[in-house]
């Protein structure tokens, strides 16, 4: 019952979306000119995107990619020729599932995806990108575990947790059954005004993390995405912030702060 609450912040639509503020666009990032077939992005070398599907469960308000033509550009149904693509990249050894949320396609989908991946003799990686576990993670499934045990491909699983409180028992056994199947666990954050905009915020969330086996990877500014300028954060208060962390945990603690700039050939240390 709290409109302030951190997590209900994410996800609440408010009139101020609608507001037009300059620099802020419907492809903040550059991702149409990154399609090389539909569904599959290429922003950096070695690395192969797809957008998986458009369905998340849960609609983050500062979403980089709120405007994002998914009915075009989705790969669900059109993977041979996404995947075909990545084979004829022999530089390539990292594929990216993305969306949208992967994790929001059935066991059955994902299985026939990545069992595709798996045929394609240069890539080493599968990396998922994901919310789900945190805000259901019930999906964590044991045919989900035992397929990225079973899999050739030494899988990357990349949550995004931006505030301490969506740290839960439940997400904790989740990330547990991920472990003992051996993927490795990374988690992403957004730099979100009056969400986690505070040190003390930021340190009980990487400590938060690592408890359940997780390790702190990227905290992004805001993307400058038409409708999320109201989450801004001044690059100073996010340089301020940088300190204090450096200041009150260990360097394996601290994530990255990034921003990604349109044709960049990688995300830009801050």
């Amino acid at each position: 019952a709290d409109p302030k609450d951190p997590l209900l912040a994410q996800v609440l639509p408010l009139a101020l979306e609608q507001d037009e503020v300059e620099g802020y666009l419907t492809d903040p990032v550059g991702e149409i000119a990154a399609v090389r077939r539909p569904g599959m992005l290429q922003k950096y070398h070695g690395r192969a995107l797809l957008i998986t599907t458009g369905a998340c469960a849960v609609h983050c308000r500062y979403c980089f990619r709120r405007h994002f033509p998914y009915g075009g550009q989705s790969a669900l149904r059109q993977w041979g020729e996404a995947l075909a693509a990545v084979r004829d990249q022999p530089d390539v050894g990292e594929l990216i599932l993305s969306g949208g949320d992967p994790l929001s396609l059935s066991d059955g989908l994902l299985g026939q995806l990545i069992d595709k991946a798996e045929q394609i003799p240069q890539l080493r990686r599968l990396r998922i990108h994901t919310r789900l576990p945190v805000v259901i993670p019930s999906r964590v499934t044991r045919r989900l575990t035992q397929m990225l045990s079973e899999g050739r491909l030494r899988t990357v699983m990349v949550i995004h947790a931006n505030h301490p409180n969506e740290v839960t028992p439940e997400l904790h056994r989740a990330m547990q059954e991920l472990t003992a199947c051996g993927a490795q666990l990374l988690n992403q954050s957004v730099l979100l005004k009056s969400v986690n905009d505070s040190a003390d915020t930021l340190v009980t969330l990487s400590e938060s993390l690592f408890e359940i086996g997780v390790l702190p990877y990227y905290l992004h500014l805001l993307d400058p995405v038409a409708g999320a300028a109201h989450f801004d954060v001044p690059l100073r208060h996010a340089e301020r912030l940088l300190e204090d962390l450096r200041v009150r945990l260990p360097g394996y603690l601290v994530p990255r702060l990034v921003r990604e700039v349109s044709g960049k050939p990688y995300k830009l240390p801050v």
